[in-house]
């Protein structure tokens, strides 16, 4: 079950919880922040890439991830403010159109991670409609709770490139954090795939 915080938008950890759930071998990029948080509350493992720095490189990892394990649905889990700083690269996406890959946005038209000032969001600006306009074709606001099994659903089919928005409560949770080395986060992702003796090639 999705519940709402005191905003009446959707609390964005049950958000993670349900995506997460029974995600088979479905790889997750997080943004930085909040998203990162709430894929490792979770359940932290190898499956997981969660970003510690690299403002607006969510999308693109997502998409080279994507790109280099065809047979995986990729999904990239990040933030309005990161999405717009990295908004070029659903041009790229579009183009690319890996039909592994689902990036779902949670925004709750803040900066979460540096005082909570407002985003562009906040103001008018339209992610899907942004996402539309560079050439991604199959797209989803969801602003309901009732909508998220239809998300959950969307980010499970090799149909993509698929890009959602999702309109979240903007207070805050406990951190709970993944391991601050990205050295480690590469090492351990990279194994998953490649097997243990993948730090040699």
């Amino acid at each position: 079950m999705v519940g709402v915080g005191a905003s009446g938008k959707i609390d964005r950890r049950d958000l993670a919880r349900v995506l997460l759930e029974d995600r088979g071998g479905m790889l997750v990029v997080a943004g930085l922040g909040a998203p990162a948080w709430d894929i490792t509350a979770v359940g932290d493992g190898p499956q997981n890439f969660p970003l510690w720095g690299g403002m607006g490189g969510a999308a693109m990892i997502g998409l080279g991830l994507a790109l280099a394990q065809p047979e995986r649905q990729v999904l990239v889990l990040t933030g309005d403010g990161e999405m717009l700083m990295g908004i070029g690269s659903l041009a790229t996406v579009a183009h690319q159109a890996p039909k592994n890959l689902a990036i779902v946005v949670q925004d709750n038209e803040h900066y979460g991670e540096t005082g909570m000032q407002e985003t562009a969001t906040r103001h008018g600006t339209d992610l899907v409609k942004m996402a539309e306009g560079a050439g991604i074709k199959r797209t989803m606001l969801v602003t309901e709770p009732a909508q998220v099994a239809a998300l959950k659903a969307a980010t499970r089919k090799a149909e993509g490139p698929f890009f959602a928005v999702v309109k979240i409560d903007p207070a805050s949770k406990p951190l709970v954090l993944p391991p601050r080395e990205g050295a480690i986060l590469q090492a351990r992702m990279r194994e998953h795939l490649m097997g243990p003796a993948a730090h040699l090639a």
